[in-house]
């Protein structure tokens, strides 16, 4: 692996199309059949729209908004911007018309670019609301347009316009915060922020020219943006863009991926997907399926196998395992994860499977890479070590704990700060330039960072005891029958918590125990479905500390999710948005009487 080190994003684009410009970079799929734009394919097409916003009047220090999810449209026009010395605005499609109007106009943004024609005529409202707005370019348009991306591509042809390299204090991209309460925030990048980044995981990404990714993390989020689009394509990698959400598995194994990135909550799919597949195979096959999952694991972790164990491992391998990777392509050799905590068994799990998860760790305000596991720095439940130039701190005093704190990050990954947000700079840095980042965790003795939760959402029960919800949900997530949950309990004797419920799973769970209902919302709440599920939560939140424990559920079959607002768009709860909807069913639970649980609820382990 070469650590070639890049100016800023438009030298790092010009150095990749030279170097792999034959290489496939970007796949999309069309009528059925996957097509492949080259390197060289897409620095022309780079160099023609951003000729051609040149032509329209774009210039060095423009914001240019753009709502699309990812295309190979998406990344020319990120680049073009990048050459300009424009500053990149994503958003994202399913977001509301009024959010977009509310980034458009707090960052001034001169130019909008729309993927379909509906957005394309929502935007020509948003001028009303956001009058910086001089232009709205279509991507679907019609070539005859003048506002289209094809006509733009095709202007700029005919007037080409060199590409500026921005020095490393411009800003590259106003990537605004999810927004889980309150309105989204600007954050400021600069190139220096974003190459930092890309420089500091060059030797250290086990990635080459032979990897592809299947991509559907939006790049509108930092993980998306930094870690997949420009670190793929800094080391001459090619990237298969997902059609939708429902068709990652099929169009996995149709690319043949060798890298996945990915945030816990896909991660928690497969481990559930697998297992509920096993569960239905022959016992034979499930107990080489274990054996073979509990040698993997030893050998992982360094520890000698006997004979049996090598023979068990090797066979449940070409049985088992080789059949399952086989699901996803049959090639796939890395999983990264971000965004936040992967569960420990989870990590473990598609470990053994053959397939190294590396887990990494940073926000949007640390563009966004801080700490990642790499090869020969590799533990399985930590988030990894600092990358090279940054360093952690942990603030115990945030939290008043000997051992867990606020993570601080400080680096040249951390923003330029948030846009015309001076209390919120204020409150989010640190006097000697660190980042507070929100999170609570700590470090181990050999540097490795581990994530325990969110200083926002951790609460007090009565009992004085705090409780992170986020890392007791994911683990929530793991039961075959959970596929969401919201654990509450602010200044209450103990937890309880909203379960989204796996409608297959517990109908087929019914079906087998006798219980009849005539809609989910019946099913869920029969006394039988009801006490399963309770148990459920109780098995898979055993290694819980007393206090943690959930004593009381109700049940709801709608999922949590970005098109009902109840997910950010990076895949995190909007817990004031499901309280909004389901907080007088949560707040009912304590009216039901104290619950005659195991162990106490004051107990302090």
């Amino acid at each position: 692996m070469s650590s070639a080190k890049y100016e800023n994003l438009v030298d790092m684009f010009e150095r990749s199309v030279k170097a792999f410009g034959p290489r496939q970079l970007f796949g999309t799929k069309k009528n059925g059949h996957w097509g492949w734009t080259t390197y060289s394919e897409t620095g022309k097409q780079v160099e023609a729209f951003r000729s051609g916003l040149v032509a329209l009047g774009v210039k060095r220090g423009d914001n240019v908004a753009i709502i699309s999810n990812n295309r190979v449209e998406w990344a020319v026009a990120a680049y073009a911007c990048f050459g300009i010395g424009a500053a990149l605005v994503p958003m994202y499609e399913a977001q509301l018309s009024k959010e977009w109007a509310f980034i458009c106009n707090d960052c001034n943004a001169t130019t909008v670019i729309a993927a379909t024609d509906e957005i394309f005529e929502k935007c020509k409202e948003l001028k009303e609301k956001a009058p910086s707005i001089q232009r709205v370019i279509g991507l679907s348009l019609p070539k005859t347009e003048p506002l289209s991306y094809a006509g733009i591509c095709e202007a700029g042809e005919k007037t080409p316009a060199p590409a500026i390299h921005p020095d490393a204090k411009d800003v590259a991209c106003l990537i605004y915060t999810s927004g889980t309460t309150g309105n989204p925030k600007g954050v400021i990048l600069s190139h220096g922020n974003l190459i930092s980044n890309i420089n500091a995981v060059q030797g250290m990404l086990p990635l080459n020219d032979e990897d592809r990714s299947l991509s559907f993390l939006p790049w509108a989020h930092s993980f998306g943006h930094t870690c997949e689009l420009h670190c793929m394509l800094s080391r001459g990698a090619s990237i298969a863009i997902c059609e939708a959400v429902d068709k990652i598995i099929a169009n996995l194994a149709e690319v043949q991926p060798t890298v996945l990135m990915s945030v816990p909550r896909i991660f928690n799919r497969i481990y559930d997907g697998v297992n509920k597949q096993m569960a239905g195979r022959p016992p034979l096959v499930q107990k080489l399926f274990h054996a073979g999952l509990k040698a993997a694991g030893k050998q992982k972790k360094g520890q000698a196998l006997g004979l049996v164990e090598k023979a068990t491992l090797a066979v449940a391998d070409k049985v088992v395992f080789t059949k399952i990777r086989a699901r996803f392509g049959g090639k796939l050799k890395y999983a990264f994860s971000g965004g936040s905590a992967l569960s420990k068994d989870v990590g473990e799990f598609i470990d053994s499977l053959g397939i190294t998860v590396y887990e990494g760790y940073g926000l949007t305000e640390t563009s966004p890479i801080s700490t990642m596991n790499r090869p020969g720095g590799h533990r399985i439940g930590s988030v990894g070590q600092p990358i090279p130039g940054v360093k952690i701190v942990i603030d115990k005093a945030a939290s008043g704990d000997p051992k867990h704190g606020e993570i601080v990050v400080y680096g040249p990954n951390v923003m330029v700060g948030y846009h015309n947000r001076d209390e919120d700079n204020k409150a989010a840095m640190t006097d000697d330039a660190g980042f507070r980042t929100g999170d609570l965790g700590y470090v181990d003795d050999d540097g490795f960072l581990y994530i325990t939760g969110r200083i926002k959402e951790q609460y007090k029960l009565e009992n004085g005891k705090y409780v992170a919800p986020a890392p007791l949900e994911e683990k929530l997530k793991l039961s075959p029958f959970i596929i969401n949950a919201m654990i509450y309990g602010d200044n209450k004797l103990y937890n309880v918590a909203l379960i989204v419920a796996d409608m297959d799973a517990v109908k087929a769970w019914a079906s087998q125990n006798g219980v009849s209902a005539d809609s989910d919302a019946k099913l869920l709440e029969n006394a039988k479905v009801k006490d399963m599920m309770q148990a459920e939560v109780d098995k898979t939140s055993a290694d819980f500390k007393g206090f943690e424990k959930v004593r009381r559920i109700t049940l709801t079959a709608e999922d949590f999710t970005a098109q009902n607002d109840m997910l950010t768009p990076s895949l995190k709860v909007k817990r004031r948005v499901v309280w909004q909807k389901y907080g007088p069913g949560i707040e009912a639970l304590y009216a039901e009487g104290k619950p005659a649980a195991k162990g106490a609820t004051a107990e302090a382990s």
